[in-house]
C-alpha cells in the first residue's frame, strides 16, 4: 500500500530502498533510541521480514520518500507492538537527521494512523519511545494521542500514548 502525503511517499519496504534504509539503520544518531546499527545484511534481513508481514498482515513498515528530492528520509510503520501477532497497532517513525524539525514524522504519523483507522478498521492505536525521546512525544502530541503512561514494550519502560478513532 504506497500512500502519498502532501511532501512524502510512503512505500512498503523493498530491496530498491536498501540503500536509503541501510542510512538510517546505520546512524549512530538515528538508532540512538531504538537500538543497535545494522549491518547492510541486517538491513536486508530486516527489509525481507518487513515484506513477509505486509504480505500476511496487509501492514507494516514503510520507506519515507521525501517527493521533492526521491530520497528516502526515513520510515514509517504501523505495526504490532513489540511484533507480537494480536497485539495492539503501533504507528512509528525515525528520521534522517537533515530531515528532522520539518513535520515529516507528523506527517507521516497521521498517514499510518488514518490508515490504520480507515483501511485496517482498527478502534486503537498506540506510539510508544523511550522516555528521553521527547522529540518523539512531542509528535504523539501533534497527532492528538493522549498520553497512557510509563508501560513496558519490547521489554523496556516506554512513554505509551493512545488515540482511538
Amino acid at each position: 500500500m504506497i500512500i502519498e502525503t502532501k511532501r512524502l511517499c510512503l512505500e512498503p519496504f523493498a530491496e530498491r530502498h536498501l540503500t536509503g534504509l541501510h542510512a538510517l539503520d546505520s546512524d549512530p544518531d538515528v538508532m540512538r533510541f531504538l537500538g543497535p546499527v545494522k549491518t547492510v545484511d541486517e538491513t536486508r534481513a530486516a527489509i525481507a521480514r518487513v515484506s513477509e508481514r505486509w504480505q500476511r498482515l496487509g501492514y507494516g513498515w514503510w520507506a519515507m520518500t521525501e517527493i521533492s528530492s526521491g530520497s528516502v528520509i526515513g520510515a514509517a510503520c504501523l505495526q504490532n507492538i513489540a511484533n507480537v501477532d494480536d497485539a495492539p497497532l503501533e504507528v512509528g517513525w525515525r528520521l534522517a537527521p537533515s530531515a528532522r524539525g520539518k513535520g515529516y514524522a507528523t506527517e507521516a504519523g497521521k498517514a499510518a494512523m488514518d490508515f490504520a483507522f480507515d483501511c485496517i478498521g482498527t478502534s486503537l492505536v498506540l506510539a510508544v519511545a523511550d522516555q528521553e525521546n521527547t522529540a518523539s512525544h512531542r509528535v504523539m502530541q501533534r497527532l492528538g494521542m493522549t498520553y497512557r503512561g510509563v508501560e513496558t514494550h519490547y521489554d523496556q519502560p516506554l512513554t505509551t500514548y493512545v488515540k482511538y478513532s
